[in-house]
């Protein structure tokens, strides 16, 4: 797990200069920081699409998923939790639709640092055989992202630190497990599927162009493979 937490540092210390000296720069840069990793987001993503070998089966995934998180109501519950920790630890409460910049920091960031090839494979690879290299390029992107996102966004954005341990630690633990399961075909739609899912981050939270509720689709990345692994026994 030495590239999880790797990670996890880069992550906390690039919120942490971000907080110190963000502010330096004026409202203006930072938005057009915020702006070029938007756009930065979905040149990253489109290329994670055109991973795909069947875009059907990414559709699906996100329709079944989709509606999987709606009924779960993830977005809400990761709202909840956002809420929460803004309460323990600024000692004020909002509500779910105030559009908190605790809140929108740490959902930001935490669907943002996990969703990618980067996160899963080079759990695995660090998992299996100890080889962190991805997770250390990750961890330079990641670094730079946090210090933009906590300029703008605050303190929320630390809280992703821990999401980001669990998340990758737990693949890490489960390398395996997950390997002997998971097959290049899945792993490529699941990517794709990822890659879509980081377009709706960039036009939600960080272009600010519509409101998308990319928490209610995470259960797509399971649920792409998992079409794949169905139609294989077909």
């Amino acid at each position: 797990m030495t590239g999880t937490i790797l990670n996890t540092a880069a992550i906390l210390i690039g919120g942490l200069l971000g907080l110190r000296f963000g502010q330096l720069l004026s409202e203006k840069s930072r938005e057009t920081i915020i702006i070029g990793l938007g756009l930065f987001t979905i040149g990253i993503s489109v290329k994670m699409f055109l991973e795909t070998n069947n875009s059907l089966i990414v559709l699906g995934g996100l329709l079944i998923g989709g509606l999987l998180g709606e009924y779960l109501q993830i977005e809400s519950r990761l709202n909840k939790l956002g809420i929460r920790l803004e309460k323990i630890f600024n000692g004020k409460s909002t509500s779910p639709s105030s559009g908190s910049s605790f809140v929108r920091g740490f959902i930001t960031s935490s669907v943002l640092f996990c969703i990618g090839p980067m996160a899963i494979l080079g759990a695995i690879q660090d998992g299996l055989i100890g080889d962190y290299q991805l997770l250390a390029i990750k961890s330079v992107m990641d670094g730079f992202a946090a210090f933009a996102l906590s300029s703008t966004l605050g303190v929320g954005v630390l809280f992703s630190a821990p999401i980001v341990f669990l998340y990758q630690g737990g693949f890490s633990l489960l390398a395996v497990q997950l390997q002997g399961i998971m097959s290049p075909v899945m792993i490529a739609e699941m990517t794709a599927t990822g890659g879509l899912l980081l377009i709706g981050l960039a036009i939600s939270s960080l272009l600010e162009i519509k409101h998308i509720r990319v928490g209610n689709f995470l259960p797509s990345l399971v649920i792409s493979p998992l079409i794949v692994y169905l139609l294989s026994l077909i």
